[in-house]
């Protein structure tokens, strides 16, 4: 057997290639959709992708499936459990539960795991020629390392009212199910740490059903539903506002892309053209180097593995943007947005300060000047950290406006008075700063050091 993980850090996103290599056949497992890793792959292991699947209709990316089913001729194989609101709006060979997919001397059984979503699956592997045990289980967003997937997306994502107490309920006794598994059975999940699907996940790629029922907190409530249910809801992250886009993507029929596009730089009266007529611009460039000058209206989202997370938040699908970022790290960009369907990028500058704009400077502040405006009326002290964050830990008397929901939220910022801003290290704080600048707050002063800085240097929190 030939097995291969591929993970994607910016999304905490994993994917799976597994091959007979006594067949030549493969089957991939959520697929990202730049598709050129698991062509070269196969290629490099004399393999041929004859099988594709997912394990549910993701939200936190966009899929791959049909863009790898288009280039190799692939068939797909998907759920079609949860009822018919949940089914996949394309062509595809249907899975239930019980199922089994073929690949050469392998097989994958379907277990229907709903929970996290409606048609949720995992598969089960055996090796053939090895054994008649299974050996892996695929477990998408169902069962992580140390946690499980959360069932509140398809409420606060996607909108869809009363889904989260149902899904917690199906999840109690999916993790049930799981548990009489054989211990044995390697647990290949669909993220790791870092991910928003789930609040506590691990940072090990893998792990067994055994390991999972003695440390996993779910598998400590097996007597206990409403305790489980409890917990499960409580403390979830915000969900990013780009996952209600990806369900939609995800399950109906949409264009395609089967190579990584090569985008252009733009000439200095191309760019100016259009920033005069208003498209967002996106600085990917360390927060140091935006402080010390960054155009007007431009938002900083740095090119770092939350970069697609963050346009995810803050860019709107039908909206044009252009990129600020050296030509080295296009390709990079470009594979990041393409893996949440960003798609529409004007091209990208590779400098600020050659088009005759006047820049602006970011005011920094450090930890003793930040000290000298707390407790005072004339200023307000805003914590841009998720909600999560600020009710475990805050500096006292300062307000949480999280940074992803920032500007649906401007009417509770003040206008008259000083603001400063800060988050946990500095990154959030930048996109914060950068996108009230561009909405004409003009007392804004941000704390980079954050909470880590204000810890380290055992100041007083409120809890």
């Amino acid at each position: 057997m030939f097995f291969q993980h591929i993970y994607d850090k910016s999304l905490a996103q994993a994917s799976y290639l597994i091959g007979c290599q006594a067949k030549g056949e493969a089957i991939v497992i959520d697929a990202k959709r730049d598709i050129d890793t698991y062509l070269q792959i196969a290629q490099e292991n004399n393999l041929t992708i004859t099988h594709i699947t997912e394990t549910h209709i993701h939200a936190d990316f966009l899929s791959g499936s049909r863009e790898l089913a288009e280039v190799t001729g692939a068939k797909m194989y998907l759920s079609d459990e949860g009822g018919e609101d949940w089914q996949y709006q394309f062509p595809h060979i249907s899975l239930k539960n019980g199922d089994t997919i073929k690949v050469g001397n392998l097989t994958l059984k379907v277990i229907h795991t709903p929970g996290h979503t409606p048609e949720s699956i995992s598969f089960l592997l055996t090796d053939h020629p090895a054994t008649d045990e299974p050996v892996m289980i695929f477990t998408g967003d169902f069962v992580f390392v140390g946690d499980i997937g959360r069932p509140d997306l398809l409420e606060k994502a996607a909108g869809i009212a009363g889904t989260q107490e149902k899904g917690a309920k199906e999840m109690f006794h999916s993790v049930n199910d799981f548990s009489k598994l054989p211990e044995f059975i390697q647990v290949w999940p669909g993220h790791g740490a870092g991910s928003a699907c789930g609040k506590a996940l691990g940072a090990v790629p893998s792990s067994t059903v055994g390991y999972e029922k003695i440390r996993n907190w779910a598998f400590q409530h097996k007597e206990d539903e409403d305790g489980f249910i409890e917990y499960l809801l409580e403390g979830q992250p915000e969900p990013p506002k780009y996952f209600a886009m990806m369900k939609k993507l995800n399950k109906m029929e949409r264009p395609l892309l089967t190579e990584v596009p090569k985008h252009e730089k733009l000439s200095k009266d191309e760019f100016l053209k259009a920033y005069n007529s208003g498209v967002k611009v996106i600085d990917t460039r360390n927060k140091a180097d935006f402080a010390e000058g960054f155009l007007p209206k431009s938002i900083n989202i740095q090119g770092n593995n939350s970069f697609s997370t963050w346009m995810g938040w803050l860019v709107s699908y039908s909206e044009p943007f252009i990129l600020v970022a050296q030509e080295e790290q296009m390709e990079d960009l470009t594979r990041k947005l393409m893996r949440i369907g960003m798609d529409q990028m004007m091209g990208y500058i590779d400098n600020v300060k050659n088009l005759g704009l006047d820049l602006q400077t970011v005011d920094v502040v450090d930890i003793e000047e930040f000290k000298t405006y707390l407790n005072r009326e004339d200023v307000q002290i805003l914590d841009v950290r998720n909600k999560t964050e600020y009710e475990t830990a805050h500096i006292g008397n300062s307000e949480n406006v999280f940074v992803g929901t920032l500007e649906d939220n401007f009417d509770k910022i003040s206008r008259d008075k000083q603001i400063v801003i800060h988050c946990q290290g500095g990154d959030r704080a930048a996109i914060a700063y950068s996108l009230l600048k561009k909405k004409g707050f003009e007392n804004v002063k941000n704390f980079a050091g954050g909470m880590k800085e204000w810890l380290e240097n055992n100041n007083p929190v409120n809890p």
